[in-house]
């Protein structure tokens, strides 16, 4: 059953990403994901000018009179959210956890995409698939999504993108438009990466929490690993922290580095930060590629 505040969180997030969907990415949406190709619409009679390898063979022959094919483009599509639930998507120092920004930032996309009349699905994965709700249509369906990705309590606590990007080609045989929201500490994810990139529009949305990139020096402090639970006592001195944050740095490089090799479009959000900005910025630069 679901409970009431749960109800209330919903709705929250339903109102605050459908104003984002029709004040802000209104034309966004439609203009950087293209639908699968051209199908067949109808036939109607040859004018001067029309290209004659369109010309409808069949008709014209029954009919005596000459016919061209018209096409028109098959503008729906399928969007999948693949969201990681590891436990390390719950830090956040700020004012909400990377859980919670996934959650938001799922919505917005699955807004978008039922206004286009796309159907949406999802994958919610940690070490494994612990969650596939099948694409379809309607804004039953996507709150329906919403609700699964707040409500959900993940049985593992590791991660493997592997392991998401794997069930993706299973389930979805024709190309989708794969938004893959993470920290993307899982490790050793390029091979399978690169197998569904070729396959699907595969899109990297990495979120990440401003400490996870700059700590300061904080003296004795307890860490917890999410992942594992383990509890230590660390002393974050000036090197400690400066080592951390180079690392973190090099990390970040070698992640973005893989994406350009293969070509992908990929945007980095932060907790406790606007978005919306970073995301319409990510909208205009991939116009301008497809333009391209």
């Amino acid at each position: 059953m679901i409970s009431k505040e749960l109800i209330r969180k919903v709705r929250k997030i339903e109102i605050k990403t459908n104003r984002l969907v029709n004040d802000m990415l209104a034309g966004q949406y439609q203009s950087v994901f293209k639908g699968r190709g051209m199908v067949f619409d109808e036939v109607r009679q040859y004018q001067p000018g029309d290209d004659i390898r369109l010309i409808d063979w069949n008709v014209t022959a029954r009919t005596n009179d000459v016919f061209v094919k018209l096409f028109v483009e098959e503008r729906e599509l399928t969007i999948m959210l693949m969201v990681d639930m590891s436990a390390s998507t719950l830090f956040g120092t700020l004012r909400s956890s990377k859980r919670e920004l996934m959650a938001e930032l799922s919505a917005l996309l699955a807004f978008s995409a039922i206004k286009n009349n796309d159907r949406v699905g999802l994958i919610i994965f940690t070490d494994g698939i612990e969650k596939f709700v099948p694409p379809k249509k309607g804004r039953k369906h996507v709150l329906r999504v919403v609700t699964e990705i707040l409500n959900f309590e993940p049985a593992s606590r590791g991660s493997s993108i592997n392991e998401a990007l794997k069930f993706l080609g299973h389930v979805s045989k024709r190309k989708s438009v794969a938004f893959l929201l993470s920290d993307f500490l899982s490790p050793d994810y390029e091979h399978d990466l690169k197998i569904a990139s070729k396959r699907h529009d595969l899109i990297p949305v990495t979120i990440i929490d401003k400490r996870e990139e700059e700590l300061p020096p904080l003296g004795l402090i307890n860490v917890r690993d999410l992942e594992t639970g383990e509890i230590i006592t660390v002393d974050i001195n000036k090197q400690v922290a400066r080592s951390f944050n180079l690392k973190s740095k090099a990390r970040r490089e070698v992640r973005e580095s893989l994406f350009r090799k293969l070509k992908m479009d990929y945007v980095t959000l932060y907790t406790g930060k606007e978005y919306i900005t970073s995301l319409m910025q990510f909208f205009r630069r991939r116009e301008r590629r497809m333009r391209g």
